[in-house]
């Protein structure tokens, strides 16, 4: 596309010159002029110019190097780009930047790690934090799916934690915001919903928890093993589950600031704000170091509000939720026009647990209960499939009571070669109920708001895109700027709904790529597979991969692409030019892609970066492209990255950096300018 823009853009520049330079009187000049530079300024047209000019923190010249000539005056500050490309700032439409700052935090960095490593190094932050006996440690950014092997010692997550410490409440906390891991005197800490303290245990699984049953994982006794995910944290969590310590953010907020403009962000939607979060923003912008305009997707747990009658609490939420918007809606650069809410979780399982623990994303058809074991080289592998409907197993699950102890689960397992449990037939979990999702969506946008909904499996899709349609129909709008996050497996029928719907679908690129344990997390409870490598889990024209992240088909269909790094996930880097680079190739370097076929071009994930996201913002106006009249938003890069892609070299997008970015006329970031 971009040789396309080469050779039609000089004619549209050479008009823009002249009328920028009829327009500029003598005495009126720009405060910064950038010429000699490439600009690819994403308008209508996608036209490349040469120069631009900023007065009072907008553009008043987008044209070529000669035409900006007249805007230059004596306190003008001119800079020569010698060629260097420029990009309308980013917009990363789906992260939490409250969980991107540095802070000195018992951090994992998402590195893999055994149990008996996460075990040491637990320990290690109980001693360097001085946690005190009874204290919390929370640890953060643990990579639940790479690493985490067992040993005789470290059996289990919870035999690791308390190995650390049986003295202090521990909790690990995944990178992804779903996932978690306690020791057993966090475990003990547990309430129930009348706020008494239970414990998470294999009898209050049964009673108290029961409904929570799906999202903690247990040992082959039936008693938690330390993992408990998605909501089931709450019940040990009542801080709320919100990543970082909010004292500790409050007091450094320009960090987020500068890490944001470092990579070239000048527009974020941030996917997760509670209003506990508002503290952070009201002092960003007491400080005037607020440096991007924000979307807040405000989040309410409506499950949570159940009033005595079962009912929920939809007036109480709404009220919260208005009054927020209000408060923000004659800022300049902050808006809350957008509520979250979550149709599923996760879709990964855990393939070293005894039972593996099945997903707990919704899925269209029941999960598959795949046997685990290790290859020739001491790799997990699938060794087989459980079948679920076999004579055995339908008396598994008529008869449950006599599969229960460890007796009784030790003699199935030696007769049968797996557990009982793995007898379970389940399709995952919506994150709430399908009808309290649908009466969500339709109160919320009669109110005016849009969606942002979090879609991992293919039913949540399909109920997500379900609570949006029928949300439009009982408002009559449907031009709400409703987006879908993540979509990591979606049916070809909904698909071809997002399409026609024209809502925004917002992918975290980086995550299309090929990872071979992360895989053997969620590809074998999808559709069978014989083996651990890359042609096993990824089948040309199976259903996994013919179906995940599936960019292209929904662009084709008629969705429009937006682009979201879901940081501090994986990690707090935004890393916008690995996500580019990964939009197109489908791979990280060295690895193998995830269904190339769903690649798209570099220049459809800059105008996902940029007016896209603008536009599912609402920020159009002033971001999204260069243009007369917009804001001065704006980044320099230390390469060309439509060439790169044009002359074959997209591998190299990744390695970008940021040498200078802009907001409103002012440069908030230099490395080399």
């Amino acid at each position: 596309m971009s040789s396309f823009l080469n050779r039609t853009a000089p004619a549209l520049i050479a008009v823009m010159g002249l009328l920028g330079a009829a327009s500029a009187p003598a005495a009126d000049k720009a405060d910064l002029v950038v010429r000699n530079a490439r600009i690819y300024t994403v308008d209508a047209q996608r036209t490349t110019a040469e120069a631009l000019a900023v007065r009072d923190g907008r553009l008043v010249y987008v044209g070529t190097s000669a035409g900006v000539a007249p805007w230059i005056g004596l306190e003008t500050r001119v800079l020569d780009l010698h060629g260097r490309l420029v990009l309308p700032g980013l917009i990363d439409a789906h992260i939490h930047p409250l969980d991107i700052a540095d802070l000195d935090l018992c951090d994992l960095d998402d590195r893999p790690v055994s149990l008996a490593e996460l075990s040491r190094f637990v320990a290690a932050c109980v001693d360097r934090y001085q946690t005190p006996p009874g204290g919390l440690l929370r640890v953060y950014q643990w990579n639940y799916t790479n690493g985490n092997q067992p040993d005789p010692k470290h059996a289990t997550l919870r035999a690791a934690l308390d190995a650390a410490s049986t003295t202090r409440r521990i909790e690990v906390l995944g990178e992804d915001g779903h996932h978690g891991a306690y020791n057993s005197l966090a475990l003990a800490s547990a309430r129930n919903s009348s706020g008494a303290v239970v414990g998470l245990s294999k009898s209050t699984l049964a009673g108290d928890f029961a409904a929570l049953r799906p999202f903690v994982g247990v040992d082959d006794h039936g008693e938690p093993n330390g993992a408990v995910n998605e909501d089931a944290r709450g019940t040990i969590n009542l801080q709320g589950l919100m990543y970082l310590a909010l004292d500790e953010v409050v007091k450094v907020p320009e960090r987020i600031s500068a890490r944001l403009a470092a990579s070239g962000i000048t527009g974020i939607l941030d996917a997760y704000a509670p209003p506990a979060g508002q503290v952070v923003y009201d002092k960003l912008l007491a400080s005037h170091k607020l440096t991007a305009r924000v979307e807040l997707a405000q989040f309410y747990n409506p499950s949570a509000t159940r009033k005595p009658d079962g009912t929920v609490d939809y007036d109480a939420i709404l009220t919260q939720a208005n009054l927020i918007r209000a408060k923000y809606a004659t800022s300049e650069l902050i808006r809350a026009d957008v509520v979250k809410i979550f149709a599923d979780g996760g879709i990964e399982g855990d393939p070293l647990a005894v039972p593996p623990q099945l997903p707990n994303g919704a899925s269209l058809r029941p999960w598959l209960q795949p046997r685990f074991g290790l290859d020739g080289h001491g790799k997990l592998e699938v060794k087989g499939y459980v079948d679920t409907g076999s004579p055995l197993c339908r008396t598994v699950q008529q008869h449950p009571g006599e599969y229960a102890t460890a007796e009784q689960v030790g003699a199935f397992m030696r007769a049968n070669g797996y557990h009982p449990a793995q007898c379970t037939i389940s399709d995952g979990n919506l994150q709430h109920d399908r009808a309290i999702i649908m009466e969500y969506a339709r109160r919320m946008h009669l109110a005016g708001y849009s969606l942002h909904i979090h879609i991992i499996g293919n039913r949540a899709a399909r109920t997500a895109i379900d609570a949006i349609e029928a949300a439009r129909a009982a408002d009559g709008v449907s031009t709400t700027r409703d987006a879908l996050a993540h979509l990591q497996l979606v049916d070809p029928s909904d698909v071809a709904r997002i399409g026609r719907d024209h809502l925004y679908a917002v992918f975290t690129y980086a995550w299309a790529s090929f990872d071979p344990d992360y895989d053997l997390s969620v590809v074998p409870w999808v559709q069978e597979v014989h083996g651990n490598g890359y042609q096993a889990l990824h089948v040309p024209g199976s259903y996994y991969a013919s179906n995940v992240y599936p960019a292209r088909s929904i662009r084709e269909a008629g969705g429009i692409l937006a682009a979201g790094s879901d940081a501090p996930v994986d990690t707090r880097d935004p890393r916008p030019f690995i996500n580019m680079e990964v939009a197109v190739l489908r791979h990280l370097p060295g690895q193998q892609p995830l269904n190339a076929a769903q690649g798209i071009t570099l220049p459809q994930v800059i105008e996902a970066y940029t007016i896209n996201g603008a536009r599912m913002l609402n920020v159009d106006k002033d971001a999204g492209s260069l243009e007369v009249g917009k804001s001065a938003d704006f980044i320099v890069v230390d390469r060309d990255i439509l060439k790169l892609a044009d002359t074959g070299h997209t591998e190299d997008v990744a390695k970008t950096h940021v040498l200078g970015t802009w907001f409103q006329g002012r440069q908030i970031y230099r490395d080399g300018l």
